[in-house]
């Protein structure tokens, strides 16, 4: 299951900047912290993976 997000740009003076929202259920989900550090991996321009510089346990069986 997928959620869609909208890319929001943000033009100031001398900057700008592009935001992500992301959904509370997905956000919920992967127990995502306030003040997380995650990063940006682009496997090709269709596809951007984001993950946790720190990880946490799964507790999701594989």
């Amino acid at each position: 299951m997928g959620y869609t997000v909208k890319i929001q740009r943000v033009e100031r003076r001398k900057t700008k900047s592009f935001y992500v929202n992301f959904p509370a259920a997905v956000a919920e989900t992967i127990q995502l912290e306030k003040g997380e550090e995650l990063e940006w991996v682009i496997e090709d321009r269709n596809t951007f993976v984001l993950r946790r510089i720190k990880p946490i346990k799964s507790v999701i069986k594989k």
